[in-house]
């Protein structure tokens, strides 16, 4: 059950995100749905394989790289789905970044809380 809506907190942040930001265009609601379970599998299976292969990149940046990491399977989503378009590099990393903060927020209201 938690899956499902941490699935829709982050459609519902990929919408709110596709009207603030001029770069990046979501077609639908049904399209920002299919956004999110696209990114959520893209980080399962891409992410790690993107970063063992730039380690050395990663480690001498400090970590900075993953960043561009995070970047580039926003785009690699954009060319996957139709109706969600990111224009260039720079909008999917600002893109990635506010998409991160407002998942930690509207997460954080999913913790259980115990006395």
């Amino acid at each position: 059950m938690k899956i499902i809506l941490k699935m829709l907190l982050t459609a519902i942040a990929v919408v709110v995100l596709a009207n603030i930001l001029p770069g990046i265009y979501v077609a639908s609601y049904s399209t920002a749905i299919i956004v999110a379970i696209v990114l959520g599998l893209l980080r399962i299976f891409v992410k790690p394989i993107l970063i063992i292969l730039t380690l050395p990149i990663t480690i001498i940046t400090l970590g900075l790289f993953l960043f561009v990491i995070n970047a580039i399977i926003i785009l690699l989503a954009s060319k996957l789905i139709t109706g969600f378009v990111v224009s260039g590099l720079l909008y999917a990393l600002l893109f990635s970044l506010l998409l991160s903060f407002f998942q930690s927020v509207l997460y954080s209201f999913l913790k259980d809380k115990k006395s």
